[in-house]
């Protein structure tokens, strides 16, 4: 079975009634968790995107300290998790301000956190590819946000 295209999606899903599009969203909720996840964050949280951000950073630094440094394998298998549920957040989110706030936050929390960063080729490449991302995402926001975070991308390198 080939998948629609959006295109096409979009224009089925405005001809259907309010309470069918209920019925279809309930049950691509069941089937998959990030579908429900994302349901989650647009009926509830994209409100007070703030307050989202402060939930995810909460939540990365739980998962910092939950970090196994008896060896670096299983550092570097912990940071990868961390970055696979940080990116899906951001997703979610879909605001390149949000990327850039929440991506700063792992990257400043990795450098305290005391992990050899510079020792491990692996983990010093997971953080250059951080500091690409920042670099992108702030590319495409305005002239004043992007000034405010440049400079915070700058501390960062300096750190």
């Amino acid at each position: 079975m080939k998948a629609a295209t959006i295109h096409e999606l979009k224009l089925e899903l405005t001809n259907t009634p309010a309470e069918q599009l209920a019925e279809l969203c309930i049950r691509l909720a069941k089937f998959k968790k990030e579908n429900k996840e994302l349901l989650t964050y647009l009926l509830f949280e994209s409100f007070d995107e703030q307050s989202y951000i402060e939930n995810i950073k909460a939540d990365m630094l739980q998962q910092f300290e939950e970090i196994n440094t008896s060896s670096l394998y299983f550092v570097k298998k912990s940071l990868r998790k961390i970055l696979r549920t940080l990116s899906k957040y951001i997703r979610y989110t879909g605001s390149a301000e949000a990327e850039v706030k929440l991506i700063l936050f792992f990257c400043t929390t990795l450098k305290s956190s005391g992990i050899p960063i510079e020792k491990n080729p692996v983990i010093k490449n997971m953080f250059q590819n951080q500091l690409k991302k920042i670099s992108k995402a702030i590319a495409t926001m305005h002239e004043d946000l992007q000034y405010e975070y440049t400079k915070e991308l700058e501390l960062l390198t300096k750190m």
